[in-house]
């Protein structure tokens, strides 16, 4: 997938690799001078542009992640340099704010509306880019050239909801900087209501192997990692030093952070949660007995299938087969230009059968074309034979494993065709999930193929195990617990909520619905869920209690992009526009209605515009560059923790940088950062205000020749004389305005101000704030 920001402002941007950055080295060799090898690395060290700092910041809150990914840059050359920033997002993940620092100039992203043809960018050379990168992921590319001795800083923000797989919640962050960064962190901060029952914190995972990474080796989080949680909230810190990063990998490709957690659960009827006006309701039921299978596995046995991708494929469907259970139903069909199926009706589980299978699947051999349709066609047939013939008391859930790794060649190639063709044969009642493996698979036929039949598909890479990506697809469909499971909330009562129909559940996940209250204040909100579970039709009803209620009541200023408005964002507002706009998509990639998918095109465009969701349906716009941000941790918050006490503090909102108010004057609050916690939860103010400040901390009038403007801060009990002056930042290069507190900022910190100051030899800034001076 390819986006396009609509640079429309001549910004210095050009595409490009990170470590691209041409040097004289370069140069030298295509005029045909002969320079050592030696000399060109020393060249190419010295002139590439330094990362000194990578960062990223996620905060979930109910399953729903908000995340902020920034980098900062110094071109340490004589001359201009390009620089990039590349971020790897999760594929489900929908981007809300990219931000860049050019020195002292912000370019602000923008969402607007993206023509049908799509936006187009005058300059090629001006881009940045999203593509597949890693397993689940698309990557972010942004490239721009940086001025000599100058700095530049990114800001990427994204949310996702997390899927409950396997009974956990993944939350994966991509920490490959490209290089050695100066500073370079991870934090995650978890708030879950209803607790917080289970959380590890994996080695670091790089599955296609680019970095020199020894990061996978052994158990355990990662070097440096810090884990502080108590019952509802959890905070994860990652934080490697140089010398830890480049024992991980030297190239900084260190791989994927991954956190897997679960939560506590009460009722069976799921966990409720509702804030002003919002609600969100998640089901995962458990200690249920399975529903019986009807399964049939269809293998792509083409000529293309030849080698490793087909000896993994079958070990994985030995493994498969001695998993199913004695109550299930299966068959094998092995596909090319002829459709080959072991049986022509379902057997059931025995040893026998097994071990037959296993001698079937061992003899298939890659040959010929692939008949997509014809394969498909098959399996429907012999599911809907048994299902119409048998008497069957049991209630079963009939599925359809489908894995190929090519586009369909022989009879009926026409997509729209086959898509047609099986909606019709399986009329609902059969669920396909399909694999698509390498580059060359029609991965969008076998998305609608599954999306329209219930069902879900992975794609899996050219180098990587398809046999266990096929084990690991298999284990969350392997146990189904429930069908034809509906849930219903009064009409009275509830508007606008999502999907409230679901074919299947298996065991390990969740079903999620969101919606909006009718009256916020309703004292009760009335649930009913009905489903079958083998022999029995199960319903479950509640009243469930509608009080105020803060989910991210430990958290200070939730996460999210704001308007004007500088309220907080509500956490399940979002979640409902992105599970909203997810099922808006979902509807117009089904559709074969031209009406229809325009009005369906429309709606998912104007809740994306109103929510700042990057889409199909939107661009991203750099604006005209806006007043300086200050410092990062004002535009992007700060995180710590206190004890076990969770202590977040934010002053525009965790996550995401400012949103359309950077037109507006920006006005910074002051905040003491970088020191060692012991300012946390103190407040910080002008108490005092001679000279007619009135009580405007960020401009105070100009004082007249051989004046200054002077005030009292209050902070801990103690009252410090401070005045408003002009401070050099970044090594003496920038000059910003503060309120300077004099004597060393006696009675204001704790020991002496040296006790603060921090040397590293990738450090190119001076710490905003107390730090290399007393400055606020």
């Amino acid at each position: 997938m390819l986006l396009l920001l609509g640079l429309c402002l001549g910004l210095p941007l050009c595409a490009g690799a990170p470590g691209e950055a041409r040097s004289w080295g370069d140069t030298s060799e295509q005029v045909g001078l002969r320079v050592p090898r030696q000399v060109r690395l020393l060249q190419r060290l010295k002139t590439k542009p330094l990362m000194t700092e990578f960062s990223v910041k996620s905060t979930i809150i109910s399953r729903y992640a908000f995340t902020t990914a920034s980098c900062r840059m110094l071109n340490r050359a004589s001359e201009d340099q390009e620089v990039a920033f590349q971020m790897q997002i999760p594929a489900a993940a929908f981007i809300t704010n990219f931000t860049m620092l050019i020195g002292d100039k912000v370019y602000q992203g923008e969402i607007t509306e993206r023509e049908k043809n799509g936006d187009r960018v005058k300059d090629k050379r001006n881009k940045t880019t999203e593509d597949i990168g890693e397993k689940g992921t698309e990557v972010f590319r942004a490239s721009l050239v940086i001025p000599s001795k100058g700095k530049a800083a990114f800001f990427l923000s994204y949310e996702e909801l997390l899927q409950r797989r396997l009974g956990k919640y993944e939350h994966v962050v991509s920490v490959r900087p490209q290089q050695l960064a100066g500073r370079l962190s991870v934090e995650v901060n978890i708030l879950e209501q209803s607790g917080i029952a289970s959380l590890e914190v994996l080695p670091l995972h790089n599955s296609r192997q680019k970095g020199s990474g020894r990061g996978e080796e052994g158990s355990g989080p990662p070097p440096s990692t810090v884990i502080n949680q108590n019952e509802t909230f959890a905070q994860v810190v990652f934080k490697p030093s140089v010398v830890q990063q480049a024992k991980i990998a030297q190239n900084g490709i260190l791989g994927d952070f991954i956190i897997r957690y679960d939560v506590n659960r009460g009722q069976s009827i799921g966990d409720i949660q509702v804030l002003n006006g919002y609600f969100v309701h998640y089901f995962a039921p458990k200690d249920l007995p399975p529903l019986p299978k009807n399964v049939v596995f269809v293998l792509d046995s083409s000529a293309s299938m030849v080698g490793t991708k087909l000896r993994q494929t079958k070990d994985a469907l030995f493994t498969i087969l001695h998993d199913l259970r004695p109550q299930d139903r299966f068959s094998i069909i092995g596909f090319s230009n002829r459709i080959k199926v072991w049986k022509d009706h379902l057997i059931p589980v025995t040893p026998d059968s097994i071990r037959d299978g296993k001698v079937y699947i061992h003899h298939m051999s890659p040959t010929g074309g692939t008949d997509i349709n014809g394969a498909l066609q098959r399996a429907i047939g012999l599911l809907n034979s048994y299902v119409a013939q048998d008497d069957i008391e049991d209630r079963s859930v009939s599925l359809i494993v489908f894995l190929t790794d090519g586009k369909p060649t022989v009879g009926e190639t026409h997509t729209l065709t086959i898509l047609n063709n099986t909606r019709e044969a399986a009329r609902g009642r059969i669920c396909i999930f399909t694999i698509g493996i390498g580059n060359d698979v029609d991965f969008r036929l076998l998305e609608k193929l599954s999306l329209e039949n219930c069902g879900l598909t992975r794609r899996v890479h050219e180098e990587e195990d398809a046999g266990s990506q096929l084990v690991g697809f298999y284990d969350e469909i392997r146990t189904p617990l429930l069908s034809d499971i509906r849930v219903d909330y009064p009409a009275s009562s509830v508007e606008h909520a999502t999907k409230t129909l679901f074919p299947n559940y298996f065991n390990g996940s969740e079903i999620i619905v969101a919606g909006k209250l009718v009256d916020r204040q309703l004292d009760q909100l009335h649930v009913e869920v009905t489903a079958s579970n083998s022999k029995k039709f199960v319903i479950l009803k509640t009243d469930v209690p509608v009080g105020p209620q803060k989910v991210g009541g430990d958290l200070p200023g939730s996460p999210g992009p704001r308007g004007d408005s500088e309220e907080d964002p509500n956490p399940l507002e979002r979640l409902w526009s992105y599970l909203t706009l997810k099922e808006l998509l979902s509807s117009w990639l089904q559709s074969n209605n031209g009406q229809e998918k325009e009005q369906l095109r429309q709606r998912a465009q104007a809740l994306a515009v109103s929510r700042r969701f990057l889409t199909p349906f939107t661009s991203m716009k750099l604006k005209k560059p806006g007043p300086p941000l200050g410092s990062l941790e004002e535009a992007h918050g700060v995180s710590a923790a206190v004890g076990p006490e969770p202590v977040l503090q934010s002053l525009r909102g965790a996550g995401t940088p400012p949103g359309p108010a950077l037109e507006k004057p920006y006005e910074p609050r002051i905040k003491i950062s970088k020191t060692s916690g012991q300012f946390l939860k103190q407040d910080a103010q002008l108490i005092e205000e001679p000279g007619g400040l009135g009580g405007n901390l960020t401009h105070p009038p100009a004082p007249q020749a051989g004046e200054r403007s002077e005030a009292v801060l209050k902070v801990k009990g103690h009252r410090v004389p401070v005045v408003w002056k002009q401070r050099k930042i970044y090594n003496g290069e920038e000059q910003v305005d503060c309120w300077f507190a004099r004597n060393n900022a006696a009675k204001l910190i704790d020991g002496e101000y040296k006790d603060y100051l921090a040397s590293h030899p990738f450090d190119t800034e001076t710490t905003f704030g107390l730090g290399m001076s007393e400055g606020l």
